[in-house]
């Protein structure tokens, strides 16, 4: 993911899903010891739904077109 799109990506999180920048940092920090895609960590870590996992993958599908 490019860096314009990682900063929409991390604005869509926190204002469209209301996910906190802290528990976007603590997944973030997660990642660094257990790499993985920051969606599944997100949801693995209890920080999102199911519901809003679904929503992101939607997202990221609309951004990369």
């Amino acid at each position: 993911m490019s860096p314009a799109n990682y900063s929409k990506f991390i604005d869509f999180l926190q204002k469209d899903l209301s996910i906190s920048a802290a528990s976007i940092d603590v997944a973030l920090r997660h990642r660094e010891q257990d790499p993985g895609p920051l969606p599944m960590i997100l949801w693995q870590y209890g920080l999102v739904t199911l519901d809003q996992l679904n929503q992101i993958y939607d997202w990221l599908e609309s951004a990369v077109v």
